[in-house]
This record gives C-alpha cells, sequence and structure tokens, in this order.
C-alpha cells in the first residue's frame, strides 16, 4: 500500500507563478501586507490594516488555481492562518463541504478541551455541521443560526492566531450553504485580519442561471469585494513561447510557438497539454511541424479520454471510481469501488500519474477539475449509476452516514426501493439537524421519485413541508396539502399534518383557511386526545385571525373548555395559557387572566418545542405584561430568547423575541433600551421573507417607542422604509398595526385620516369581542382624533374606555384611560381624572404613562393658576421623562415650567 501513496509524482499543469501574472501578484502581497497590521494576539491597529476579499475570474485552464496556490504559499510566508477549500461538481448537493474542508483541519488542530472552549454554546450548534460532533435530536438550528455560530468561530479564531487567509477554488461549484455563508460573512472582513481570496470560472456562473440558489449565493459572496473580480486573460504569445522552450529546449522554433498560441488560444492548461502530447509523440519544435498543432489541440475532454483509453483496464477502472467519489476519495473506498486490492491500484495509481491524470497524494486526487469533468463524462450511463450504487453503499457499511451517501442516492436511477427512501430521510433528518432544510429537500423530493406506498408518501410529504414552514410557506402549503390527500382518515401522522398545515397558511397571510381547516378536523375525528390537541391549535390560530368575526363564540367554547381541565398535560396548560390571552383581550378581570396564566406554566413552557411552536409561550409572556407584570413578562421572554439561541434558532423566533422584549421595555418605560431591542428584532426580522409577520410586529413596535420618545420623523421615515400601511396582514400582530399607523396618522395632526382608520379599528374589534384598552386603545386614540370636531362624541368614547379599563382593572390601564379621558374634558373635571390617573399609575410599573400623566396634571394645574401644585407634578414629570428616555415629554415639561415662571429643572435631581 507504501507504493500506491508514493505514486511517482507528474507535472500539475500549472503555470510558472510569475508568468504574466504580476497585477494579481502585486494584489495579493498588497493585502497581506495590510493584514500584518494584525498581531497574533488580536491588536487593532489603523484602519487600513484591515483584511477584504479579492476574487480572481476566467475560464477553465486559464490559471485561477495557480493564482490560489501562490496566495497560500506568500500567505505562508508571512506566518498566516490558512484555510483552504475547493468546490467540487458533484460536491455541490453536500450541504457544508467547502465549509468542512475549510474548518476541520483547523479545529482539529485544537486539543478536544481547547477545541470546546472556542466554540463554547456554538459547540453543539456547529458542531455537526463541520464534522466535529454526530447529529442529535432535539430542536434543529436554522440556517442563520448556523451561520452566525460559524462567524463566532472564524473572528475568534482570527482574534486569538492572528491573521487568517481564507482561500476557495472553484467556488462556481461550491454548496449553497458555504456560500451563503462565506457571503453573508464577507460585509465582516474590513473589520477582522481576514483576507478572503476567492476563484470561479466565467462559464459556470451564466445570466440565463441567475435564478439559481447557488448563483445568487456567489453573486452575494462576489459582490462583498471593494474591488472588481480579476479576470484572469490568457497568456501572450510571448508567455506561450517561454512556456514551449522551458519544456522544449531554447531552440524552438518562434513559428512553432505561435503555432500553440494560435492552436489553444492561450489559455495555459490546454497549452501544457498541447506541449505533454508534442514531447509524447517526440516532434522537433519546427515550423516543419506547425501544421500538426491544430489536430492536435483537440478538446480537453477527447483528449484526457484518449490518454485515459490507453492505458489497461485497472487504471481506467481506478480513474473511473476516482471521479466519482471525488472529495470522498480515500485509498479504501476507491479500491472498494474500483473492485481491486492494494497492489494492483498502486500500480493503477503509478501509471495514472505517469499519464498526468492523478496527483500524488493519499486521496488519489485527479489532477485537475477539467480532467476530473472529463473522465466522469466519459463513464457510460450505466457503469455511473452503478458506481454511485456501490459508492453510496459502500458509504453507509463504513459508517460515514446517509448524509454522506445521498448524493450518490441521488444519481442512481428510482426503483421502488423502500432501503434507498430510507437512506434519504435519514439523511434529510441528518441535513436539518445541521440546519441545512434546502438540502433536506432535496433528498425527499429524490425519495419521492422511488414513488413510495401511500402511507409512506404522505410521511415524506410531511417531512418535506415541515422545514419549509418559515422561510418557504407557500411551498409548505403545497407539499402539506399533498400529503394530507394521501394521509388515512385519522392518526398521529394525520393530526401532525393538519397543524403544520395550518400554520404554513398563518404565515402565508391566510389565516381564516387555517382557522378553517383546524375546525373541520377537529369536527371529524374520533379521537378524544386528537380532538382536544387540534381544538387547541384551532383556539391559537383564532387568537392571531383578525378577519375571524366569530370569535365570540370560539372564546365561549374556550373558556367552558378550560372549565372542565385539570392541567395534567402539556395540551391542557396550552388550553389554560390561551384562555388567558383570550381573558385579557376581551377585558376579563385581570385576576382571572392571571390565575390562568400562572396555571398554563404550572411545570413551565417549552420555547423550542418543534410540535407546539413558541406561539403560546410567548401569549402567555404578554399577558402577564397587560396584568402590569412586566418583570414576570421579560423574565419569560429573557428565558425564550435564551433558548432559542442555544438551538442555534436565530431567525423568525429570535426576531419575535426581541421584538417583544423592546416592546415590554416600552410599556414599563424604558423607552431607551425598548429602542435598542426593538432595533434588533427588525434588524434579525430582515432575515425572514418579505411581507412576513415577524416584520409588522418589529415595524408596529419601533414605531411606537419612537413617537413616545417624540422621535416624529424617525418613525415616519421608519414606516415609509417598510411599507408600513394599507393592506394590512390578516393576522392580528401586537400591537395592532393599523392602529399604530393611525397613531402616526395623530402624530402629523392628520385627524381625519386617523379617525377613518380607527373607527375601522374598533369595528373589527369590537366584532371579535376585544375591548381591552390595554391591549388596543383604539378608543382612547380615536377620542383624541375627533375632540375638535365633535367633542361630545370624544367624551363617550373615553368615559366608555375607562369604563373598560375599570372592568380589567389593571392600575396602568385605568391610569392611561383616565389621562386620555382628561384630555378632552372641561378643565375641572379634567384636573381630577388627572389626579386619580397619577395614582393609579403609581401603583403600576408604566413609568413613562406616569411621567406623562404628571406633566399632563402640571399642565393643567398651571393653566388653573395653581403654581404650586403645578410645580410638583412637572418637576416630577420632567424627572420621569429624563430617566425613561422620553426627549419630547422633557421638552414639553420644561416648557410649562418656564411658562410657570420656575426653572426647567430642579437642582441636583437629573443631568443635562
Amino acid at each position: 500500500m507504501a507504493s500506491f501513496l508514493r505514486a511517482a509524482a507528474a507535472s500539475d499543469g500549472r503555470v510558472p507563478r510569475a508568468l504574466e501574472r504580476e497585477a494579481e501578484w502585486a494584489a495579493v502581497r498588497a493585502r497581506l501586507d495590510d493584514l500584518g497590521g494584525w498581531s497574533p494576539a488580536g491588536v487593532q491597529r489603523p484602519k487600513a490594516d484591515r483584511g477584504g476579499l479579492l476574487v480572481f475570474t476566467g475560464p477553465a485552464g486559464v490559471g485561477k488555481t495557480t493564482v490560489l496556490a501562490e496566495v497560500r504559499r506568500l500567505a505562508a510566508e508571512r506566518e498566516c492562518v490558512g484555510l483552504f477549500a475547493r468546490g467540487g461538481e458533484r460536491e455541490r448537493a453536500v450541504a457544508f463541504h467547502v465549509v468542512r474542508q475549510l474548518l476541520q483541519p483547523l479545529l482539529a488542530s485544537y486539543p478536544e478541551a481547547e477545541r470546546r472552549e472556542l466554540l463554547g454554546a456554538w459547540y453543539d450548534i456547529i458542531g455537526p455541521c463541520v464534522g466535529l460532533c454526530p447529529v442529535e435530536d432535539g430542536a434543529a438550528p436554522d440556517p442563520q443560526g448556523v451561520r452566525d455560530g460559524l462567524d463566532w468561530v472564524l473572528i475568534n479564531v482570527a482574534v486569538q492566531r492572528g491573521p487568517l487567509v481564507l482561500v476557495l477554488d472553484d467556488a462556481h461549484w461550491s454548496d449553497p450553504e458555504s456560500l451563503a455563508w462565506l457571503g453573508g460573512f464577507t460585509s465582516r472582513l474590513d473589520e477582522l485580519p481576514v483576507l478572503m481570496v476567492v476563484a470561479y470560472r466565467t462559464e459556470d456562473h451564466p445570466a440565463a442561471a441567475a435564478e439559481t440558489a447557488e448563483v445568487t449565493a456567489l453573486d452575494e459572496l462576489v459582490a462583498g469585494s471593494d474591488t472588481r473580480p480579476y479576470r484572469l486573460a490568457p497568456l501572450s504569445p510571448g508567455a506561450v513561447a517561454e512556456l514551449v522552450r522551458a519544456e522544449m529546449g531554447a531552440e524552438a522554433e518562434e513559428a512553432f510557438c505561435q503555432g500553440v498560441w494560435q492552436a489553444t488560444e492561450g489559455n495555459p492548461f490546454r497549452t501544457l497539454e498541447l506541449i505533454a502530447k508534442v514531447k509524447g509523440q517526440e516532434l522537433s519544435p519546427t515550423r516543419e511541424n506547425t501544421g500538426l498543432l491544430p489536430s492536435m489541440a483537440a478538446a480537453t475532454d477527447e483528449s484526457v479520454v484518449a490518454r485515459l483509453e490507453r492505458l489497461d483496464s485497472s487504471a481506467v477502472r481506478l480513474a473511473r471510481a476516482a471521479a466519482v467519489l471525488g472529495a470522498e476519495a480515500s485509498p479504501s473506498l476507491v479500491m472498494s469501488i474500483a473492485g481491486m486490492g492494494p497492489a494492483e491500484a498502486a500500480d493503477a495509481a503509478e501509471r495514472l500519474c505517469a499519464a498526468r491524470l492523478v496527483k500524488d497524494t493519499p486521496k488519489l486526487e485527479l489532477a485537475h477539475p477539467l480532467i476530473a469533468t472529463a473522465i466522469y463524462r466519459s463513464i457510460p450511463a450505466a457503469t455511473r449509476v452503478a458506481l454511485h450504487g456501490k459508492a453510496a453503499w459502500d458509504l453507509i457499511e463504513s459508517g460515514q452516514g446517509a448524509a454522506a451517501a445521498a448524493r450518490h442516492l441521488m444519481e442512481i436511477h428510482p426503483e421502488d426501493d423502500p432501503w434507498v427512501v430510507g437512506q434519504l430521510r435519514e439523511a434529510a433528518m441528518e441535513y436539518l439537524r445541521t440546519g441545512a432544510p434546502d438540502a433536506a429537500r432535496r433528498c425527499l423530493e429524490r425519495a419521492l421519485r422511488e414513488r413510495p406506498v401511500p402511507e409512506l408518501r404522505a410521511t415524506l410529504l410531511y417531512e418535506l413541508g415541515c422545514p419549509a414552514l418559515w422561510h418557504d410557506p407557500a411551498t409548505a402549503v403545497n407539499n402539506l396539502r399533498s400529503a394530507l390527500e394521501e394521509a388515512g382518515p385519522d392518526g398521529a401522522l394525520r393530526q401532525g399534518i393538519v397543524i403544520r398545515l395550518a400554520r404554513a397558511l398563518a404565515y402565508c397571510d391566510r389565516m381564516p383557511e387555517a382557522v378553517g381547516l383546524l375546525e373541520e378536523e377537529a369536527r371529524a375525528t374520533t379521537d378524544a386526545p386528537t380532538r382536544l390537541r387540534l381544538h387547541t391549535e384551532h383556539f391559537m390560530m383564532a387568537a392571531f385571525s383578525s378577519q375571524d368575526h366569530d370569535t365570540p363564540t370560539h372564546s365561549r367554547r374556550l373558556a367552558k373548555l378550560a372549565e372542565r381541565l385539570s392541567g395534567h398535560d402539556q395540551t391542557e396548560r396550552y388550553v389554560f395559557g390561551l384562555r388567558a390571552w383570550d381573558a385579557m383581550l376581551r377585558g376579563e378581570p385581570a385576576a382571572v387572566v392571571l390565575d390562568y396564566a400562572e396555571r398554563a406554566l404550572a411545570d413551565g413552557m417549552n420555547w423550542t418545542d418543534e410540535q407546539w411552536g413558541f406561539e403560546v409561550p410567548a401569549l402567555v409572556g404578554l399577558t402577564f405584561l397587560y396584568c402590569d407584570r412586566p418583570d414576570r413578562a421579560e423574565e419569560l421572554f429573557t428565558i425564550g430568547v435564551a433558548e432559542f439561541e442555544r438551538q442555534g434558532q436565530r431567525g423568525v423566533p429570535l426576531a419575535f423575541g426581541y421584538s417583544f422584549l423592546g416592546y415590554i421595555h416600552f410599556r414599563a418605560g424604558r423607552l431607551t433600551d425598548a429602542e435598542d431591542f426593538a432595533r434588533l428584532g427588525l434588524r434579525l426580522a430582515g432575515r425572514a421573507a418579505p411581507g412576513a409577520p415577524v416584520h409588522w410586529y418589529a415595524v408596529g413596535s419601533l414605531i411606537e417607542i419612537l413617537l413616545a420618545r417624540g422621535k416624529r420623523e424617525a418613525a415616519e421615515e421608519l414606516a415609509a422604509r417598510h411599507d408600513f400601511g394599507r393592506p394590512f396582514p390578516s393576522a392580528v400582530t401586537i400591537p395592532d398595526a393599523q392602529s399604530v399607523g393611525a397613531e402616526l396618522l395623530l402624530a402629523w395632526g392628520r385627524t381625519k385620516e386617523a379617525a377613518e382608520e380607527l373607527t375601522e379599528v374598533g369595528r373589527r374589534l369590537d366584532a371579535r369581542g376585544v375591548h381591552n384598552p390595554s391591549w388596543c386603545p383604539w378608543m382612547l386614540k380615536l377620542a383624541l382624533a375627533v375632540h375638535a370636531e365633535d367633542p361630545d362624541r370624544a367624551r363617550e368614547l373615553a368615559r366608555e374606555a375607562v369604563r373598560r379599563a375599570e372592568r380589567f382593572g389593571t392600575d396602568s390601564a385605568v391610569g392611561y384611560t383616565l389621562c386620555v379621558a382628561a384630555r378632552v374634558q372641561e378643565p375641572p373635571e379634567a384636573i381630577a381624572l388627572l389626579r386619580r390617573a397619577v395614582d393609579h399609575l403609581e401603583r403600576s410599573s408604566a413609568a413613562h404613562l406616569l411621567a406623562v400623566a404628571q406633566v399632563e396634571l402640571g399642565a393643567a394645574l398651571r393653566r388653573d393658576g395653581r403654581a404650586a401644585q403645578a410645580a410638583a407634578q412637572l418637576y416630577q414629570g420632567v424627572e420621569g421623562a429624563v430617566r425613561c428616555g422620553a426627549e419630547e415629554l422633557v421638552r414639553r415639561a420644561s416648557d410649562e415650567l418656564v411658562a410657570a415662571g420656575l426653572p426647567p429643572r430642579r437642582a441636583g435631581t437629573w443631568g443635562a
């Protein structure tokens, strides 16, 4: 076997590195010199000493690999940490194939303890995707979570071990998951000691394929460069002449050298191939032999195949096995696929090396991607299928797993084989657990082509639809509908399909369909636990449907159901959670609401439960918020956010988590922190599909926060940038999107338009039985909007809002409604209402609302001539506004103090 690993070296076909590449070398040296501004300890130097991205492109054989080899040599000279990977034509379907090449050798260089310390909490998230640890059961990370983890690793290594040079060859053949990560990471390069150098073929990046995921990801990666890609030009006649004379002697005639250049068009790979042919036929490099060159410079594929076919059958079998296996071509695996022993393989390897078809490497790597492609395409179709089948079987038998075998299984013909279906399903599950849902989808789609029996086909369609719920719900709807048609009339599978289909419909903003589907299935099922589970999901969907006008009926049914349950299992506790939320919306007494919320949390709630999702835990947390328990709400959402991050779910769920944390801080009066959290939630929401519900939540929360802080222009700009307006979604948003839009109109004095929107909001919410002004104070805002033209109606609206708030009974709800009601009343009654408002709000945690009420009361007292009382309220109000970060309220209170002849601040109480 040793001779197999020491097969005789042959020319690797590279062009001498300095040959007509001076501009490229200069660019590489300049970027590597910039990296020198970083010490191994990560001490940051001036801005110029940063990393970046260099891109080289050109047709096949033009010398991109030679350029990258020189980059690696120069990086090693400067003692940079080098990472290298190469895309593979047949490995594009293998998720994280490039990532593993880049990071496995690096991470393997750390002792286990140091590796775990380096990865920290990310170990279980990115470990499976880079091959450090096996895939475990549990909530699957989302792709963004894995990308964030990979970012963390690379940043830590760069800071700890000094400059990194990351080299990617044949990027056009990289897997989409790796390209997506690298494309996103380019935005960080100018702040890190990381130089990324990428090469790709122009002919494998056609504009016609611009819709494919691979090309889109490659475009994003290339766009991260701050310079245009360096397009490698063919060699000039002089450079080709230099190559000819270096290989064939200085006596090579000029006409002959010119003929070589014309025959190969200056392509370095083809030039060296032609020179090798000439030498093999022992032709003299003279003018007389120039006429033979065009026919000798046949297409590369034909010359490679002809060279291979001149060898014996053992060499052919070995080369074909290597071409099929690609990056997996270990000696033992190649021998198994080729069906030969070590001695025969060693002899065949030597002949392949002598024919310049393979490199002298332990993996029997083919000498050039063009050679690999040519050999692979020359394999007869039936033989190629058989080789892929043998490769899949051997990979699974050797313990490398179904995911490693999946790309080979995709190349064999469908034969209704249950074993193939089982392996592809297992591969899909592995891919899901590594954060690669698209790769899982490819496996399941191929499994369906095996024409499994109906029940198994329903399972495959179900598994195909589940991963797409968040990032491609429309596709999920199609797959899950097909699964439902194939499923039996009852059972756990049908229940799972129905629930996932309803969620997919909801994420497509088709909430009424989701509610109707669950209601219909609940009526049809005969199994009591299944019926309760479907009813629970139905109640949750109804809670999120803004167009469900049968909500009062649903609320009555939910209340009766909750009364009968003991809370002995998760389903029943989730019913309690939904009952608490529904009671809060309806404005039932807060004591009743809190009782159900606490019963829902009897044994805690799992925020990353794949069967249930995070919606009910989120509703329970928000219920505590509206019941004047922001501390409890913050505690629950902090737990949820930590769980999302721990499981690598850093897309939509985390965006919701941070948006709601911002809203909790807003309701508690911590406006500066609220804005920070809300902006983080909005940034994370940008990772979701355009128009997804999370955008409405994040933008609506941030608009309310900005208005509370007095940043009216910023709120308007935010709404315009995110198209926050009609048509509003059919799903309930928190806060109510249409009401937030009306509040923005009010802030600009557009009272008539605001009144129209709020009147519509009122009709919608009243029809649904939603009467809690703490959740949506549309009635109070409408009173302000119509006060100038219809004061009687304004006062009636305010009185009804106060009545509803008093029924709910929280101090923040009562205090806020009294404060707004005072604004539509005459001075004597207004002051009395404001005093009551302050009393209530002082007992609540709503610090900003308290500051507003104090300023309102102070202003009313000043206008009534009671300066001393006014001063006390205004000073308290302005100090509270400063603590909350309500700049506009601070200015208003200060103006009131000046109007009262008082200094705008009380000495020693608050800063500038």
